[in-house]
């Protein structure tokens, strides 16, 4: 009788397992259609590319007031920190080097793209979500109007055009922050700030390396955001989990993401 129960419990814990298995397998799938659906109607939603550029508006001009006051306030903090760590070693005067680098490579493309998920992310699921609930996305379906096309599509292209924009005004107004902090406050030579930041500062290796990631975080984003939004069960719970795990599975892909990308463009 025992063996029976350990057997049954082994067979429902192995059962329930592969159901999730099979879950994600599939929602990843689904998601994988969803994104090469936006890619096949993106002709048609250029066609009217206001839809577009309104899309632009939402997620990347809306998105200006965090990206700004958080690159300002993280460029401040670099300066801090990084020249506690150089004036160790007799190196104060490349201060610029370590911001500038520091936003370029990495924390631009990065906190930028957490950022978008946490604000722009959640708002395009949310309102593709309510979309869904309120049976608008099956209204355009009866009126012969590709929901992916005039939905989807611009979203898409919205947000993968904003995502490297607001990741190099980061990186600006983040060297901004840091030069207000490390020649005015700290006392750093100013011309040697920006002289060892323009001769270290290679726009192949540092420059080009950032854009490609602020490129694929804005895909990775913006495809989850949408996907989770279209996915979404059309109940107010369903569309605030929805948008949950928007900004958590954002999170972990971009962190994830951007690893396997900062290993490629150091190993060539």
């Amino acid at each position: 009788m025992i063996k029976s129960r350990l057997f049954n419990s082994v067979i429902r814990t192995l059962t329930g397992i592969g159901h999730r298995v099979t879950e994600r397998i599939w929602r990843l799938g689904a998601g994988a259609r969803l994104f090469f659906l936006a890619i096949i109607y993106s002709g048609e939603s250029f066609k009217r590319f206001q839809l577009t550029m309104r899309e632009v508006y939402a997620t990347g001009v809306m998105s200006l007031l965090i990206i700004i006051v958080s690159a300002f306030f993280v460029g401040m903090v670099l300066a801090l920190q990084g020249y506690n760590i150089l004036q160790k070693y007799g190196s104060s005067d490349a201060i610029g080097v370590f911001v500038s680098l520091t936003l370029v490579r990495e924390l631009g493309p990065v906190v930028t793209a957490l950022l978008f998920a946490g604000r722009a992310g959640t708002a395009i699921t949310a309102e593709i979500g309510l979309m869904k609930t309120t049976e608008q996305l099956s209204a355009m379906e009866m009126m012969a109007v590709n929901p992916i096309a005039r939905v989807i599509a611009p979203r898409f292209w919205a947000g993968v055009i904003s995502m490297p924009i607001l990741a190099a005004l980061f990186s600006m107004v983040g060297i901004l922050g840091g030069y207000l902090v490390a020649v005015p406050l700290i006392g750093v030579d100013d011309g040697a700030f920006w002289s060892q930041m323009q001769a270290n500062v290679d726009v192949r290796l540092d420059i080009m390396n950032g854009l490609i990631k602020s490129v694929v975080f804005g895909v990775v984003c913006t495809m989850i955001a949408l996907f989770q939004g279209y996915d979404a069960p059309p109940t107010a719970e369903g569309v605030s989990r929805a948008t949950t795990r928007t900004v958590v599975i954002s999170s972990l892909a971009v962190l994830g993401i951007d690893f396997v990308l900062t290993a490629f463009m150091l190993a060539s």
